[in-house]
């Protein structure tokens, strides 16, 4: 599994790629910007991801718009919503509106911080990545 984690907190960086790097390689992006232009530079070479861990209190882009931008790239490159890369968004909000946002920019899982490992691994497991 080729994860991308999209945190700018050094704390909650560490901890996913922790987690994550057991299932394979777990590269790091510290704003919504530089994750989409990680998403795209993937997509061009042929070896996108499979994971996209993205917080969504960010600076330079956040990751509202981070998510929209990767949707719109995946579909300019022909991928469907349901075969795209899977998104977790992981962030301290959780408030229904903000939960209710980010599905509607087609993530597909919402992750609280702390983020517990056991609910992150049962994810995983849910969209069949480990």
């Amino acid at each position: 599994m080729k994860t991308l984690i999209v945190e700018d907190d050094f704390t909650s960086r560490l901890l996913l790629q922790e987690i994550l790097r057991r299932y394979g390689a777990a590269h790091v992006a510290v704003n919504g910007r530089e994750a989409v232009e990680a998403v795209s530079a993937a997509l061009a070479a042929g070896q996108a991801y499979d994971l996209v861990c993205l917080d969504i209190m960010m600076p330079e882009m956040d990751g509202y718009e981070a998510l929209e931008k990767i949707r719109d790239i995946e579909n300019t490159w022909g991928i469907q919503p349901s075969r795209g890369v899977k998104i977790f968004v992981t962030t301290a909000l959780d408030r229904v509106k903000n939960v209710a946002q980010a599905f509607r920019e087609l993530c597909d899982a919402y992750l609280v911080k702390p983020i517990d490992t056991a609910t992150l691994l049962e994810e995983l497991r849910k969209f069949e990545l480990i």
